[in-house]
């Protein structure tokens, strides 16, 4: 089973798993949101339709899917998006019922295989149920889009979660996404942040974990991956210095002095008719504990490789400032 289809191959995650899939020797197909970051993205061996795939009717879908063995979910809306009231209803739609179709479509063409990209918000929302977590719009939907997938899987095709953390690298054409921290850091001389930390890893062990849940993974399981656990703290000095700006203080401040803020941005949001996918001042509850994940809960079983994180954020943050200058 080396035929693999992957949904989004041309954005920061699939196009780094097509190219760890190629020198493994998979043979890829893709459809993707047009245009293509740069050209001459991928190879040629590589099949890729540009186009939305949720505009395709059934019968074109399965088309494409004849003859795959596996199916590569790494597309959707993430937690950044700030939609209108209800968010529930827009990470319903963008994230829930796209998977349920195409896992059901997958299944009926013969797949095998299914991995989904999905969110450790999710595996949070398990560890914590003080939080509440599960009552939030991307949370929930998170969690509801893995257990569709499973279900429509069940009895006929492995369907598996790779619930994803920060993640570092660059590609062609693309700016990285970690562009919107600069201005909460340049020019300033003294940046506040809460107590907690972030698991992290690099798109590189993304694409290893992702083969390795196809060629490893159990059925219904979903694997929180990890390398490294550092507090914001730390990481915002990073994004200091590469700045230039080693004289900025990153300030360590007290919950109850950060959550009043958050919560009334949360009702500005709301008087704007917009809600946030996880509310501002739940957010601030998350920022300020350890979203730490043990890697060796998920390295041995999906043999994914140890990487260089901090030399993964330098890079990122390298190639965010030279996007911005250009």
């Amino acid at each position: 089973m080396k035929n693999v289809f992957i949904l989004g191959g041309t954005g920061l995650l699939g196009y780094h798993t097509v190219r760890e899939l190629l020198k493994r020797e998979y043979k890829v197909s893709t459809v993707a949101l047009p245009p293509m970051p740069a050209p001459e993205l991928l190879p040629p061996e590589v099949e890729c339709h540009l186009g939305d795939i949720n505009e395709m009717t059934d019968e074109q879908i399965l088309d494409i899917l004849a003859g795959k063995d596996m199916f590569i979910y790494a597309a959707g809306a993430d937690e950044r998006m700030v939609p209108e009231i209800p968010a529930t209803h827009f990470f319903y739609e963008a994230n829930v019922l796209p998977t349920q179709r195409l896992a059901r479509l997958a299944r009926t063409a013969g797949v095998k295989k299914f991995v989904i990209y999905g969110s450790y918000f999710a595996h949070f929302a398990e560890e914590w149920p003080e939080l509440n977590l599960k009552k939030q719009a991307y949370p929930r939907t998170r969690l509801l889009q893995e257990e569709i997938a499973f279900m429509e899987g069940e009895g006929q095709m492995d369907v598996m979660s790779l619930r994803l953390p920060y993640i570092f690298g660059t590609m062609p054409g693309r700016t990285p996404l970690w562009a919107m921290f600069l201005p909460q850091i340049q020019g300033k001389e003294v940046v506040p942040v809460l107590g907690g930390g972030t698991a992290m890893v690099t798109v590189q062990q993304v694409a290893e974990a992702t083969i390795g849940a196809l060629e490893y993974g159990r059925h219904g399981e979903h694997y929180a991956i990890s390398d490294t656990n550092m507090k914001h703290k730390d990481f915002f000095q990073m994004i200091a210095d590469e700045l230039g700006q080693h004289d900025t203080v990153i300030q360590v401040v007290p919950l109850e002095q950060m959550k009043p803020a958050m919560a009334q941005y949360d009702e500005k949001t709301a008087a704007e008719g917009k809600e946030h996918g996880i509310h501002q001042a739940v957010a601030a509850e998350i920022q300020n504990r350890d979203a730490y994940i043990d890697p060796n809960d998920t390295m041995p079983l999906l043999k994914y490789n140890k990487a260089d994180i901090r030399q993964a954020i330098v890079e990122t943050i390298e190639r965010c400032l030279e996007d911005t200058k250009n």
